[in-house]
């Protein structure tokens, strides 16, 4: 299958504005101490800083106004979401944008309605896609639902379901009779014992395994047939562009670390940045996030449009995540031996870079599908 290519690019004011507002929030609200406390605390999670988040409105953005949201687009978040990467915020926004883009894209009208309005009003969601063997396939599942009358019964385990400990609801995508389906599941419905925290390289992020036997949800929570189809493709994008953005600010980042330690830091009586190679890598990493800032407002630009968005979703997320690693490992290198220690700041960003580089599916996996989309077939 051949797609044709696309050079469309648009930055709304909204986007602007939002965009000016988020990195002023971020800059004052979430420092690298405020970071480091995050990951020392037992929940990770700072309530505060969510109810801040939700009285901006942010956590409605895309959600149209007949249910309580600004009635933007995905564009408008991606905005919030690269500040947030910037200041490597440790919060449930991403999880919930994507709870919010599954319903918008395939929950039935009584869906919205009961969980939408909840979400711009600050409650959390998240989703549960993975199986065990690790796979990026949504499609590929293996937790399974049962219909027993007006209810379902749920029967497996999903992994990697981030910030399953503090949603409000968590979408789990189930076998249902053969077919994908996606269930909401409450949280006063999934135990605390259920949810087993998984350790994870980028410890601003919490993670856990959920077990699904004996969990019970009403029929009406189930999203089921192309509507599910639909919200698992919505997931995917959403994904992706988000992943894009959070490491579009992290590249930013670490290129801001690296360069002010490459002027202070002195060795032989000069300070090390005055090296030429040392020159270049830094040259290098801003041409990796102006690469990636522009692939991410590209392909941003093209789902506000309602276009096809697939290839520079796939470009998109491989730009951003490669570049970022390769930053985060300058940053790391640049700082010598401290940089290998915890107490660096740097590998707090190398470890970002790590988990968004394979957060849906690594570069190996999306130049696969780009070849199969671009290239003409043999």
């Amino acid at each position: 299958m051949n797609l044709p290519l696309s050079n469309t690019m648009t930055f709304s004011d909204e986007q602007a504005s939002l965009l000016d507002v988020a990195t002023t929030f971020c800059r004052e609200k979430i420092s690298i101490a405020t970071v480091r406390r995050q990951i020392a605390s037992e929940s990770g999670f700072d309530r505060e800083l969510w109810n801040e988040i939700a009285e901006l409105g942010w956590t409605g953005v895309m959600v149209p106004e007949e249910f309580g949201g600004s009635g933007l687009s995905l564009a408008e978040v991606v905005a919030i979401v690269e500040p947030m990467g910037r200041h490597l915020a440790g919060t449930p926004f991403v999880s919930t944008q994507l709870f919010a883009r599954a319903l918008l894209a395939g929950g039935s009208e009584a869906i919205k309605r009961a969980y939408l309005p909840q979400l711009c009003s600050g409650a959390i969601g998240s989703v549960a896609l993975f199986e065990s063997d690790g796979g990026w396939d949504l499609g590929h599942i293996e937790a399974s639902a049962t219909r027993d009358g007006d209810a379902v019964r749920l029967s497996g385990r999903k992994t990697l379901a981030c910030d399953a400990a503090v949603a409000d609801f968590i979408l789990v995508s189930v076998d249902l009779s053969g077919a994908p389906a996606l269930a909401v599941v409450k949280a006063a419905d999934l135990p605390k014992e259920r949810r087993e925290r998984e350790l994870v390289i980028d410890e601003t992020r919490r993670c856990f395994s959920l077990r699904l036997d004996g969990i019970t949800v009403p029929l009406s929570s189930l999203i089921t047939g192309e509507h599910a189809q639909a919200a698992l493709k919505a997931i995917r994008d959403a994904a992706l562009l988000l992943a894009a953005a959070e490491a579009a600010g992290g590249i930013a980042a670490a290129l801001e670390l690296t360069v002010e330690y490459l002027n202070t830091r002195m060795a032989f009586g000069r300070k090390i940045g005055s090296y030429q190679s040392l020159k270049h890598t830094c040259a290098d990493i801003l041409v990796g996030l102006e690469r990636s800032r522009s692939h991410v407002y590209h392909a941003a630009s093209l789902l506000a449009a309602g276009e096809d968005a697939e290839i520079a979703l796939r470009m998109a997320k491989v730009e951003a995540g490669d570049s970022m690693v390769f930053a985060g490992d300058r940053a790391v290198q640049f700082h010598g031996g401290f940089g290998f220690t915890f107490e660096c700041d740097a590998q707090l960003y190398l470890r970002r870079a790590l988990w968004l580089q394979y957060s849906f599916g690594d570069a190996t996996h999306h130049r696969r599908r780009l070849a199969d989309l671009l290239l003409p077939a043999a």
